[in-house]
């Protein structure tokens, strides 16, 4: 199996240089970057299974690359995790509206941010190896292009079928509406969000089967998750 590729933007030497090694010896092939311009470069050359993004770092800061790699078609389901001194419960909530996946305060241990990465990565690492997703009693074969449920194969169209692997790559995890765009249609910008909803209607029809629950759950304000049941 491919050693997961890691890009790690962080502009303090010691901590860049002590993070790289530790990843390295756990068998990731990581990318090191001090600079928010060049990790939007280097993520443009290849896109990588994981960012550890800095706050606070030269160039393009670390809140604007997490936007635009959230934008990036290419970098949209990229899971990235920010270091940052910043501690305040408004600066975390920034962060994580902004798109990141999970947040850690400085000075943190090595150790706990390895377990983070290793946590997040054994949840996608199905669809990084085209291999199957199964959240519930649902079961979604990226590569074949099947997904069943209660052994029954459904018909899905092909964007019910993106929305659903994105949801099932993320259990649990609500997406707003403008997260769901970003993730599933990309860059397309002239779709309206209000197209998020018909597609989840649809995606809910094509799912659901005789006496099973219903897996999408809808979040007052705040968006859409696949709950597992």
């Amino acid at each position: 199996m491919t050693a997961p590729r890691l890009l790690l933007v962080e502009d303090d030497p010691a901590l860049a240089e002590l993070l790289e090694f530790r990843f390295r010896n756990e068998g990731y092939q990581v990318r090191v970057t001090s600079d928010g311009d060049e990790a939007l470069l280097l993520a443009a050359e290849e896109a990588p299974d994981l960012v550890v993004l800095d706050w606070m770092i030269e160039g393009t800061s670390g809140i604007e690359v997490c936007r635009r790699l959230r934008k990036d078609k290419a970098t949209a389901h990229v899971p990235i995790i920010m270091l940052t001194a910043r501690g305040a419960e408004d600066d975390r909530i920034r962060g994580l509206d902004t798109g990141a996946d999970d947040y850690l305060t400085k000075p943190f241990s090595p150790r706990e941010l390895l377990a983070r990465v290793k946590a997040i990565l054994r949840r996608i690492r199905p669809a990084l190896a085209g291999e199957v997703l199964v959240v519930g009693d649902l079961t979604l074969d990226a590569t074949a292009h099947k997904v069943m449920r209660s052994g029954k194969v459904l018909a899905l169209g092909p964007t019910e079928f993106r929305l659903l692997k994105h949801f099932m790559e993320h259990p649990g995890r609500v997406f707003s509406r403008g997260q769901l765009l970003d993730a599933v249609w990309g860059n397309e910008s002239d779709i309206e969000q209000r197209t998020v909803d018909v597609h989840i209607r649809r995606l809910r029809k094509g799912i659901e089967v005789e006496g099973g629950a219903d897996l999408v759950r809808t979040v007052r304000s705040a968006g859409y998750s696949l709950e597992a049941v």
